[in-house]
């Protein structure tokens, strides 16, 4: 009887964030990172009646590189740097956090006047320990920029990496595979083998790994090396994951992500002491939780 290509199953978590809920596959018990992927959340899809939208307020983040993928929808991002960005379907918003930034996501105001949709992917990426104190810095390509890739029954846009003969111009501190994909009825498609760590997530639709089902919401870590078919009855949205396996440990805390226990309390006691930089012209922020 030949293995199974799934090395493990990641169930999700749901979490409210007022506004709306997410599915959180990433951080799991079973395991931290996917490659570098050490945070994982679906939002949505999410519909927002008019005077409502998201509102998260600043806060800061150190230690890793985020990225908002969207599916539908718009969120407009704003951070220390001065940067004032609409986020928008399929483009590609990479803010790395390095030694500090703060930043708000929002709905943009015309939206939260007339109601809105949205659905999408919230990810953080590890950096290496050796750039974990990089200047922070944000990097905005938008969609016509980001490379598509059309099979037989398969649509796909390669966020970041390489993957069926592209690459991605987005640049990352580590080999860093995102991959999405829409996959027709009856479609078939080829999982790229070559990274250390490889996940596929179910964003909707029916997900078949060489036969064996994957929930909507679920994320299947694949074997290493191992040659993988997705298939599809019905139709699905899958999102491809993963890249280089980073040493060292990394402590996640709210959202500072670290490999030092010291540089984590560091920035605690900065954000309660109004150290870090503010977003310009924003005064509402989220205060540290309790530990």
């Amino acid at each position: 009887m030949s293995r199974s290509a799934i090395e493990l199953l990641i169930e999700p978590q749901t979490k409210n964030l007022g506004e709306f809920t997410v599915r959180r596959t990433l951080p799991a018990k079973q395991k931290q990172r996917v490659g570098p992927f050490n945070f994982f959340d679906h939002m949505g899809p999410a519909d927002f009646a008019a005077g409502s939208g998201v509102n998260v307020r600043a806060h800061p983040h150190i230690g890793i590189a985020t990225i908002t993928y969207l599916f539908a929808g718009k969120i407009l991002h704003r951070d220390s740097l001065g940067n004032c960005q609409v986020i928008e379907k399929g483009a590609v918003n990479w803010m790395t956090a390095g030694r500090g930034i703060v930043h708000s996501e929002r709905t943009p105001p015309q939206l939260q006047r007339s109601g809105s949709h949205l659905h999408g992917i919230q990810s953080w990426v590890a950096l290496p320990v050796e750039l974990e104190e990089v200047e922070p810095a944000f990097a905005h390509y938008p969609l016509d920029g980001i490379p598509q890739v059309d099979l037989p029954g398969a649509r796909i846009s390669v966020i970041t990496g390489t993957a069926y003969g592209r690459t991605s111009p987005v640049r990352t501190s580590s080999d860093t595979l995102y991959v999405e994909t829409d996959l027709d009825a009856g479609a078939e498609l080829m999982v790229p083998v070559d990274c250390d760590e490889t996940a596929v997530y179910a964003v909707s639709g029916d997900v078949y790994i060489d036969g064996t089902a994957l929930a909507v919401g679920t994320m299947a870590v694949l074997r290493h090396g191992d040659a993988v078919s997705l298939t599809t009855h019905a139709g699905a949205k899958v999102m491809l994951l993963g890249g280089a396996t980073l040493s060292g440990e990394r402590t996640l805390w709210w959202n500072f992500v670290s490999s030092s226990k010291e540089r984590m309390e560091r920035a605690k006691k900065d954000w309660r002491s109004g150290r870090f930089d503010p977003v310009p012209e924003e005064t509402e922020f989220i205060p540290l939780p309790e530990d």
